[in-house]
C-alpha cells in the first residue's frame, strides 16, 4: 500500500510515523517543501533568539519512510504532482499542509518559518530604543510580543488587536495582560488598517511610529485542496467526513488546520489527534474492522508571556472556558510540557 503524505509539519510528522507503525503495509513518503520540521509553538522563540524551532525531517521519521522536500502542485486522481514536474502514485494520502498567513502588506508574518526567519534577522539588526509592533490579539501575537520584550528589554514592544486576549474569560484575561505590562509591553486595543514603512495606522485614526511590525494573525489555510478539486469550505478547508475523509475522495483524508471539522480550530492539540484518528481508521479499514467518528476534544487554551511566566485556562472538551486557571511557574511548565509532547508525539507517532 502506498501512503503519501503532504505536509511535515504535527499532523504531517504524527501521520506518517503511526502509519509505519500501525500500518505494516504502507510504504510511506512524506512530501515537505523544506529539509526541517517545524515547531510552530516555537516561532516566536525564534524570532527572539531564544530558541531554535526546526529540527531535520531525517531525525524525526522512523526508519523505512521516505521523506521528499518539494511542493505539490496538485493532488490528482491517485497522485500527487510536484512543482519540479515529477508525480507519485498513491493508494491513500494525509493531506496535512496546515495553515498559513496571508500578512498585511509593510508587515512580516511570524506564524510561517520564512516570515520568522525574516523577523529574526530583521529583530537582531534593530538598534536600542527602535519600536517593534505586534499586530494581533490571540495566541500568536501574545506570545511574540511577550518573547520580544524580554529577549529585547532595549526595545518598545507595542501589541495592537481588536480584543488582545479576549480568548480567555475576565480573571484570566486580565492576567495575561498584566504579564504583558510587567514586560513593559504597550497595548493598544483597536485594529490596524494600513502598515507602511515606520508607521501603522489604526482604526480609530491615529498613526503609531514603527521600525518592525510583525503580523501575527493566523487564519488562513494553502489552497491546494481547492486547487485540487476537492470540495473545500468557504475558508478553503478541505471538507471531511465524520472520519475525516475528504467528502470527494475517501483515498484522502485531511487533517490538522487545512480540515473542515466541524467544532475545531487552528491547534496543534487537535492537529495530533486528528492524524491520530485518520491512521486508525485507515488501519482499521485494511483490517476489515468499522471505524469510530472523530470528535474534537479540547483541554485548555495556554500561551506564554516570556520565559519565566505563562497563563493556562482550562476548557471543557466542547473548547468553551471553565474557571479554573493557572498562571506563574506551574503554567509555564505545563506548556513546556504540553510543546515537547506536542513534537515527541509527532517524532514516534504515540501519544495522543
Amino acid at each position: 500500500m502506498k501512503v503519501v503524505v503532504v505536509g511535515g509539519g504535527y499532523a504531517g510528522m504524527y501521520a506518517a510515523n503511526r502509519l509505519a507503525k500501525k500500518v505494516k503495509s504502507a510504504e510511506v513518503t512524506v512530501i515537505n517543501p523544506r529539509p526541517d520540521f517545524v515547531e510552530r509553538v516555537r516561532l516566536h522563540q525564534q524570532i527572539a533568539g531564544t530558541a531554535v524551532a526546526a529540527t531535520p525531517l531525517t531525525s524525526m521519521l522512523r526508519d523505512g519512510i521516505t521523506s521528499r522536500v518539494g511542493t505539490v502542485e496538485k493532488i490528482c486522481d491517485g497522485g500527487v504532482r510536484l512543482d519540479d514536474g515529477t508525480s507519485l502514485d498513491f493508494d491513500h494520502a494525509f493531506l496535512a499542509v496546515g495553515s498559513t498567513v496571508v500578512p498585511m502588506p509593510g508587515t512580516v508574518p511570524v506564524g510561517t518559518w520564512e516570515g520568522a526567519e525574516r523577523a529574526r534577522v530583521a529583530l537582531a539588526a534593530l538598534p536600542a530604543s527602535s519600536t517593534v509592533t505586534v499586530i494581533g490579539g490571540g495566541a500568536t501575537g501574545i506570545e511574540t510580543a511577550a518573547e520580544v520584550a524580554g529577549a529585547r528589554r532595549d526595545l518598545r514592544v507595542r501589541l495592537v488587536g481588536s480584543s488582545v486576549a479576549g480568548i480567555f474569560s475576565r480573571r484570566a484575561y486580565r492576567r495575561v495582560r498584566a504579564g504583558l505590562e510587567r514586560l513593559r509591553v504597550d497595548i493598544v486595543d483597536d485594529g490596524v488598517t494600513e502598515a507602511t514603512d515606520g508607521a501603522v495606522r489604526l482604526r480609530s485614526g491615529a498613526a503609531l511610529a514603527s521600525d518592525l511590525t510583525l503580523w501575527a494573525i493566523v487564519a488562513d489555510v494553502p489552497d491546494l485542496a481547492g486547487r485540487s478539486g476537492l470540495q473545500v469550505d468557504a475558508d478553503g478547508r478541505a471538507v471531511v467526513d465524520e472520519y475525516l475523509r475528504s467528502v470527494s475522495d475517501e483515498r484522502i483524508f485531511a487533517v490538522g488546520d487545512c480540515a473542515a471539522v466541524p467544532g475545531a480550530r487552528f491547534a496543534c492539540a487537535l492537529a495530533v489527534p486528528q492524524a491520530a484518528h485518520a491512521v486508525d481508521t485507515l488501519a482499521h479499514l485494511t483490517e476489515g474492522r468499522v471505524p469510530e467518528p472523530y470528535s474534537p476534544r479540547y483541554v485548555a487554551r495556554a500561551v506564554t508571556l516570556g520565559r519565566k511566566n505563562a497563563v493556562g485556562q482550562f476548557t471543557r472538551p466542547d473548547d468553551t472556558l471553565r474557571r479554573g486557571y493557572v498562571t506563574g511557574r506551574t503554567a509555564v511548565v505545563i506548556k513546556e510540557k504540553a510543546s515537547r509532547g506536542g513534537k515527541y508525539g509527532a517524532r514516534t507517532g504515540t501519544g495522543a
